[in-house]
């Protein structure tokens, strides 16, 4: 629509325009401060929400017999014996005496030439070897096409075997630049001589081709095959069961390395594998160590002479001279006067775990009893945490409503500063949750939850305040709980008797009265939870499936359809105003025509 200004009127037609839809608008400003005290409401009602659910998952761990039955455990010469116990464990003295820890099995080869660097390719070092150790592989070179103009070319592996030459297996190596095919004659050494245009060299340690010609961008180096020089062995251990640890039918582990590969890379491949060894080389004898990472006579139930390692290759048996008789001894220790053995120092039983750390012949006294501290530090955690859900709920429900601040508009907003916005945005927030009755009966029902006694419990403790934790006698805590005194009585309940502290925090039920007070909190919580999200939804719901979606949808309606009518309103006074200014030219030009006659 074409809008014209107040030319003819001389007034300001948008001015006037603008103050009749400030009227016309306060319906629609009412809408959006209504949809957004909503939103300001459903975002409360789901930060209870989550205040409720992390609870709900610090009460779950209270339901574990592990939060009850904690131990302490104490050796009398942790030097020689350290321990551990799981809340299975039963309260007793252990004594560990006569003492022989597990080792394990370990072999070292013969020195090796001390020229030999282990940081360098094998292959390049093969004269410290004898030959047998090597073996031979044919690798499939596939074709190489050049970026750029050039007359070196590495091939996929090096090592290279002399067999190509000597047998004829490489004589020649095809280039095809342009659609043409050329034919370069193939030398393989250590050190590249004078070279014809249609030669090329081929060094056997690294695998690099020089041509006797550059070759230009855009070449191809036709694929061809060729043998390589790679070492071959296998190393068989076994578990505590006797079974080879392998894939090979034997139950061996193959390796296979390039002769490019270094003695530590080798070593390392090898520590890293699923063979259980640590290997590495001694700079200082020149040997090479390998050590079963597991302690323990492990060898094969068939072993004719018990080797817990069984090496097979040149490399290893021949170069190396590794032994295969190599065996690891069991611990042996008494216990409680039961001589015994293990594969390993650190062993379990009756729930206690020990791990043995010198030989004696002496006694140790292990003994186990209950953490009643750990317990005690768990149960006042756990109230602590409460404590603080139910003032932040508490908190909300009592705050007053402020309904002389309702949320600004986006005009009102621009007329002050951040800091005021933000000041009055906390007002206009402030009791959106006052009274709420969800939260009110889900915090009454939680309260009902800790003082209800629990049936059949296994012992004397039946009320939360047998245990020494007792309601807050101070009217505005609200409910809060607090341990008496200083938690002596909690922790004598808990050293007394606590399987029957823990029977009132965790015990199952079918009935309420019969389940504890912690699972009877988790199936309040979860109720409330369930509510407010039929009110409040979660971030994943639609609009339709909670309350305040379906009201903000609602309003939405409302707002979309009252500013379709306010356009059409403001269209109008438009319209009324450009017809008056119509007029008025109208009569201004009729008026300067009488004039005209007149003059």
């Amino acid at each position: 629509m074409v809008r014209v200004s107040g030319l003819a009127s001389g007034m300001d037609i948008d001015q006037i325009v603008s103050d009749l839809m400030k009227a016309e608008r306060m319906p629609i400003d009412k809408m959006k401060k209504q949809k957004q005290t909503l939103e300001w409401q459903r975002d409360d009602y789901r930060s209870m929400n989550l205040l409720l659910s992390e609870f709900n998952n610090l009460a779950f761990n209270m339901t574990l017999q592990s939060s009850y039955s904690s131990k302490t455990v104490s050796s009398s010469d942790e030097t020689k014996v350290k321990a551990a116990a799981t809340s299975s464990a039963a309260n007793a003295s252990y004594t560990l005496s006569n003492v022989t820890m597990a080792t394990a099995a370990q072999s070292i080869s013969t020195s090796i030439d001390s020229s030999m660097d282990p940081t360098k390719s094998l292959w390049s070092q093969r004269g410290s070897m004898d030959s047998s150790v090597w073996t031979e592989k044919t690798v499939e070179q596939a074709a190489i096409t050049l970026s750029a103009d050039t007359s070196t070319v590495k091939l996929a592996k090096g090592a290279i075997s002399a067999v190509n030459q000597n047998t004829g297996t490489l004589n020649s190596i095809s280039v095809t630049t342009d659609g043409t095919s050329k034919e370069y004659k193939v030398t393989i050494g250590t050190k590249a001589e004078t070279l014809g245009s249609d030669e090329v060299f081929i060094n056997e340690d690294t695998g690099e081709m020089t041509f006797g010609t550059t070759l230009t961008s855009g070449s191809t180096i036709e694929a061809f095959s060729y043998q390589q020089n790679v070492l071959k062995f296998s190393i068989t251990t076994y578990d505590s069961n006797g079974k080879a640890t392998g894939d090979n039918t034997d139950g061996s582990t193959p390796f296979e390395f390039d002769g490019s590969t270094s003695l530590n890379t080798l070593l390392t491949q090898i520590s890293n594998s699923k063979v259980g060894i640590s290997a590495f080389f001694d700079e200082g004898t020149n040997k090479v160590v390998m050590t079963r990472k597991d302690t323990g006579n492990l060898s094969s139930a068939d072993s004719g002479d018990g080797s817990n390692m069984v090496f097979s290759g040149g490399f290893l048996t021949g170069f190396l001279q590794l032994a295969g008789d190599a065996k690891g001894t069991d611990a042996k220790f008494t216990l409680n006067g039961l001589e015994t053995t293990r594969k390993s120092n650190t062993f379990t039983t009756g729930g206690v775990t020990y791990t043995l750390q010198n030989n004696f012949t002496g006694d140790v006294r292990v003994n186990v009893s209950n953490d009643t501290q750990k317990v005690f530090d768990t149960i006042k955690d756990f109230v602590t945490k409460y404590n603080e859900l139910i003032e932040k709920i508490n908190g909300k429900i009592t705050e007053e409503r402020d309904r002389n601040y309702q949320p600004l508009t986006d005009e009102e907003r621009e007329k002050l500063t951040d800091k005021q916005a933000e000041q009055w945005d906390v007002k206009a927030k402030s009791g959106l949750l006052k009274g709420d009755s969800i939260l009110s009966s889900g915090l009454n029902q939680m309260r009902s939850n800790w003082y209800a006694s629990v049936s059949g419990v296994s012992g004397g403790f039946s009320q939360l305040t047998d245990i020494g934790i007792s309601t807050s006698a101070n009217y505005s805590d609200r409910g809060k709980l607090v341990i008496e005194g200083d938690g002596t009585k909690l922790k004598e309940a808990i050293e007394k008797d606590p399987q029957s502290v823990m029977d009132l925090f965790m015990k199952s039920g079918s009935t309420t009265s019969e389940k504890g007070i912690v699972r009877r909190l988790r199936d309040t919580i979860t109720q409330t939870v369930s509510k407010v999200e039929q009110r409040a939804g979660r971030s994943t719901w639609t609009s339709e499936q909670f309350l305040l979606g379906r009201n903000l949808k609602s309003v939405n309606s409302q707002i979309t359809s009252f500013e379709s009518r306010l356009t059409q309103v403001e269209d109008r006074y438009y319209r009324q105003f450009t017809a008056m200014e119509k007029a008025i030219q109208n009569a201004n030009a009729q008026s300067a025509q009488l004039s005209q006659y007149f003059s």
